[in-house]
């Protein structure tokens, strides 16, 4: 039967763990590594990591750090950040982690993503399209941490990254993103009937009910979340956390 995962998702910031809302003030959450050891023993699904400061700081992977987040983990692991050539991903999947997420380098050179699924398969490239509504109320692909935008439609830009081979799609609402408002069902429902390839949905989901609504209309691969796996209660006490019991429960 047919069983989507659930995928905390941990930004990084100088190595350390913070949680966003609307892609801006960070809260620092804590270690990632601990945050790892608790996600093992609660029998998470998978793990996304994602550097915030790569892209925009042109900075590289730390690699020693995603040796040592594999060393740790029991769950495959995803990574991006600033990914921009084929080398990086030569070196990121060789410390260990499964799939690499290219954000705005798909946006920048969309002929990137061709030729990464070209060299490392498609089971390998993950992308991440991060959607915004512009100051007229529509929807584009935003690219450096949501400060830039593009020309494409989050449905033209799916199609694209399918046709170039992309394994993959994240799509991530930026104006949900850590508003705890629940998934944009509209945005992921248009998009999937747009491509076959796997979808994974993140931004604005609170609880399990939030799964449970999507799950309900649209079928999607994954359901990511940050604030559900780090915070608790109406006042956000952080507390990673992952209701495996529940999740198993929605998805019966």
């Amino acid at each position: 039967m047919y069983k989507p995962r659930v995928i905390p998702v941990l930004l990084l910031q100088n190595q350390g763990l913070v949680k966003s809302i609307q892609f801006k003030k960070h809260r620092y959450i804590g270690d990632p590594i601990n945050a790892v050891k608790i996600f093992n023993d609660l029998g998470a699904d998978e793990l996304v990591f994602l550097d915030i400061d790569s892209t925009r700081l042109n900075k590289k992977s730390n690699i020693e750090f995603l040796q040592e987040i594999n060393e740790e983990a029991n769950m495959p692991f995803s990574f991006g950040g600033g990914i921009s050539s084929l080398t990086d991903i030569e070196s990121i999947l060789k410390s260990g982690v499964e799939k690499v997420i290219i954000g705005s380098q798909a946006v920048l050179n969309p002929t990137f993503v061709e030729h990464a699924c070209l060299e490392f398969g498609s089971s390998s490239i993950s992308i991440c399209i991060d959607v915004k509504k512009d100051f007229l109320g529509k929807e584009k692909v935003y690219y450096v941490n949501a400060t830039k935008k593009s020309n494409y439609s989050p449905k033209e830009f799916a199609k694209k990254m399918q046709d170039l081979g992309a394994g993959e799609l994240i799509i991530q609402s930026v104006d949900r993103d850590g508003t705890k408002k629940g998934y944009d069902s509209e945005l992921i429902h248009s998009i999937s009937k747009e491509v076959s390839i796997p979808i994974i949905s993140l931004g604005g989901a609170k609880d399990a009910n939030d799964i449970k609504t999507l799950h309900e209309r649209t079928i999607v691969n994954g359901f990511a979340a940050g604030s559900m796996f780090v915070y608790h209660g109406n006042r956000d006490g952080i507390l990673i956390n992952y209701p495996k019991a529940i999740f198993a429960e929605i998805f019966t």
